[in-house]
């Protein structure tokens, strides 16, 4: 162990842990624990079980027309999803105009990011598409962040879908969901 040299009559310290990667061990650990593919985790005093995020934060989406795709979260009760966390990304680069319709949330006051808007239950999000062409296949990501109110906040989630645009005039696409996760225990 390095010690620190010390006075008379003063005690030898060892040196101050690294606090960064004390962090980032605990952010490594909560990430490990959010991930794991179970159907809910008890809480300490049985009082709620927490949802994994894909269950959290259901997300899918549609294609609407070779201009537009529809991203849908379903929040689950006791949960919200923060609006400033929302992002969206189209494959192939360049098909997406960067226009992004998110809805109005709801303003609170949050113990991690202080003054924001947050969704719960359904929250429906249009993507604009510039160059889309019926028939094509593309790859909508969406980045999102929520928490739980029991306290829990989970890390930044990237959910994807594959989707084709629809011909003219046949009507919106299918609503995709993205495939599961197989886990230890299914």
């Amino acid at each position: 162990m390095d010690m620190h040299p010390t006075s008379a009559g003063s005690r030898a310290r060892a040196p101050e842990p690294d606090r960064r990667r004390i962090a980032a061990l605990v952010a490594l650990l909560v990430a490990l624990l959010v991930a794991l593919p179970v159907r809910g985790v008890d809480l300490p005093g049985g009082e709620a079980k927490l949802l994994p995020p894909e269950d959290a934060f259901r997300f899918s989406a549609r294609a609407v027309d070779d201009h537009t795709l529809e991203a849908r979260f379903d929040v689950a009760d006791g949960y919200y999803l923060y609006r400033d966390k929302l992002g969206f990304t189209v494959e192939p680069a360049g098909l997406a105009s960067g226009t992004v319709d998110l809805p109005q949330g709801i303003r609170k006051h949050d113990a991690f990011f202080g003054d924001v808007e947050t969704y719960r239950g359904r929250v429906v999000v249009r993507v604009a598409l510039t160059s889309g062409r019926p028939g094509q296949a593309l790859v909508l990501k969406a980045d999102s962040q929520g928490c739980a109110d029991a306290g829990l906040c989970y890390p930044p989630t990237v959910q994807q879908v594959r989707l084709a645009l629809p011909a003219a005039g046949q009507g919106p696409g299918p609503v995709v969901e993205p495939p599961r996760k197989k886990g230890w225990f299914n």
